[in-house]
Formats: C-alpha cells, structure tokens, sequence
C-alpha cells in the first residue's frame, strides 16, 4: 500500500524545500551507495526506493502532486482517468526504469558488469498541455481539440533505426565497453554504454533516412479532449497512453493537460464557490422585494427582506460549482449592494427630504455613535 511508503524526502535525506540541485546530488550519493553492483554496500530494495524518490522529486509536475496529495496522489496511477479535486492520479512507480535514471547521472555502470541490457525498451516522454477555457466551458464541461507534435514510432523501420543489423565492432556485441584508468591506489576498470551501438550491441548497414536512426519522428497528432465540468484554473487532468511513443517497444507516456479559466464579468468564484454582487436601489432595500437574479445554471427569484443592510450576504444552498467527477456542488452567495444616487433632480431631493421624518435616532447604531459625539 502507498500510505506504507516511507517519505520520499526522508528516502533521500532531504528537507522539503530542497532545491532541485540538492534532490540530484543526494540521488547521486545515495544510488552510488546502494547500486545492486556495488560488492561493499550494495542494496537493491534501498536502491529502487530512492530511484522511486528521485523519479518523484525530480519531475515538477509529480513532486506539486506529491507534495499536495502524498502517496495517494499516485495510488490506481497506472489506470490512467481523473484526479481528485484540483489534482491528477500523476503516474505508475511501475513505470520507473533505475537503470536509465542511473546511466543518466553515470554514464554507464562503475561497478562492473551488470545484466541488465541499455537497450530495454523505455517508456514515452510525458506531455504537459496548457488549455485556455472561458468561464462558462469551465462550469458546464466541453470538448476541446488539441493539435500536439508528438515523437512517434517510425514505421519506415518500425522503430529499429536502420536496416540489416550487424554485430558491433566496437564492443563486440556486448553494447559495453571497459575503460582502464590509472590513480595513485593503481589501475581500475570502469565500464559505459558503448557510443557506436549505444548500448544495443548491434548497429545498422543502413540506418534510416526518415528518423536518423533514433527509431522516432516527430508527428502532429489532433485529440478531442472531454473537459469534466468544474474545472478551475490550475486543475491538471491526465490522459493515459496517448503521449510520446516509447523506445524498443516500450509503452506510450501520458499527456496532462492544465487549464487556465478566464475571470466572469459578474461572478466571482472561490473553490466550489460563486459570490454575486447584487444591486439594490434604496426602496427595495427599505421595504424589501422579490429580485430575479442570475446564477451560473438559470434565474431564480429571492425574497429581499425589508430593511436589508448593504454588505448582506444570503447563502443559496447548491447553486455553486459541480465538484469535477462527483454529482456534489457548492454554493452560491448573494452579497446586496445598496447603490446610493449621487445626482438627484428637485423632485427627487424633496421625496428624499421625506424620509427625515422617519424615526431613526433612536435605532441602537445612532444612539452608540451619539454617546461618543463630543
């Protein structure tokens, strides 16, 4: 289970606002240390757990979603779908390959030989997609078509590179080769991926003129995107499998698209939330009404109350957002504005002169600031 999981942090020995620079270099310390190959302290659980650590932290993306949601922000990752509210399911710490983590950091294996092969297949790069949507799409939930260049299988040689593949020269079909070093504690052997077959062991008499040999080219791909309603901006959703093609056969990477909302010329939002500022002239406040007013869904009619204050807020239960993925919704809430008229004809003032005669110095809020009128 996730929540067994020891804290990636402390996996790594690292505080929570370690900079990415600190994360690599306590990965490059820890990885040395534990590598399955290193005979002295060698450690292969230790070794996938700070892998896994490093996988996590290392990505911006993951380590927002780790630091918001812990282990359970990646608990059904592999099944692909929808985060929680404001977040994403991020990925599968089945997906994690050490071994390439590792090469990249080392260059190849100083500990001597290992089994593991540099030409297994990887998985796809990951694809992050920012989507502008108005307000109203936002609410209600809308499909969107997105154009993306995207690496994808080359299908001249299905991915290989080349044509006619021979052994390696080089590193005589191993795909690695042995360097020989001399230092004051005498001569030792470190051994890398081999550059000429980058590690596969062969290489090609022909290599491909549509990808150059990377096995991948670059395609334009249009997908229709079914944005749930309720998103907000920020809220990231993940598309399983639909990323850049993986090499050797390896499987697809995801594609997370973040939104960014545009602002509503009249409701404010705040989480599930709507605020509405409603005007109201001075009679309907005095003397109350019924007031048809918007909401994000239809018009609904409010009894103002005599009497209502300016700044009152009323609460109207469920006429908020829908919570993305859930049949739950938020609320709305009224706040009155009572506009005062700030130019007024003869007829006017002298209607307004009327309202003295109203009995007002003796309400409690006149008495209180009269005690202090010096």
């Amino acid at each position: 289970m996730a929540s067994d999981k020891k804290d990636y942090y402390e996996t790594l020995g690292v505080s929570k606002t370690a900079s990415d620079d600190e994360i690599k270099s306590a990965f490059r310390k820890l990885a040395k240390k534990y590598h399955p190959d290193n005979k002295s302290t060698g450690d292969e659980k230790k070794f996938k757990e700070v892998g896994e650590a490093y996988a996590v932290l290392s990505d911006a993306n993951k380590r927002k979603q780790y630091d918001q949601f812990g282990h359970a922000a990646f608990d059904g990752a592999s099944g692909g779908g929808y985060g929680g509210a404001g977040g994403f399911s991020g990925f599968s710490t089945e997906d994690i390959d050490l071994e390439s983590i590792f090469r990249d950091f080392f260059g190849g294996n100083p500990f001597g030989s290992s089994s593991r092969s540099s030409s297994r297949s990887s998985r796809g790069e990951d694809t992050l997609v920012r989507i502008n949507l108005d307000f109203e799409e936002a609410i209600a939930g809308c499909k969107k078509s997105i154009t993306l260049s995207l690496n994808e299988t080359c299908k001249k040689c299905n991915g290989a590179g080349g044509f006619d593949p021979i052994t390696c020269k080089t590193c005589g079909g191993t795909g690695r080769i042995i360097i020989e070093q001399r230092s004051l504690f005498g001569v030792y052997q470190t051994q890398s991926v081999c550059r000429d077959c980058m590690g596969t062991g062969k290489v090609f008499k022909e290599t491909c003129s549509d990808c150059h040999g990377t096995g991948l080219i670059k395609e334009n791909k249009e997908i229709v995107v079914t944005v749930p309603a309720g998103v907000d901006t920020g809220y990231q959703l993940r598309i399983s499998g639909k990323g850049a093609a993986g090499k050797n056969g390896g499987p697809n990477g995801d594609i997370y698209l973040e939104f960014n909302v545009k602002p509503h010329e009249l409701f404010v939002r705040q989480e599930e939330d709507i605020y509405l500022e409603v005007p109201l002239t001075i009679t309907e406040a005095i003397l109350g009404c019924k007031k048809i007013v918007p909401t994000i869904y239809n018009n609904i009619e409010v009894d103002v109350a005599p009497g209502t204050q300016n700044g009152t807020k009323v609460r109207i239960k469920g006429k908020g957002v829908v919570i993305p993925n859930t049949s739950r919704k938020g609320d709305m809430y009224i706040i009155y504005n009572v506009i005062i008229p700030n130019k007024l004809s003869s007829k006017e003032k002298s209607l307004v002169k009327e309202l003295e005669t109203l009995d007002l110095e003796n309400a409690s809020e006149f008495k209180k600031f009269k005690k202090y009128v010096k």
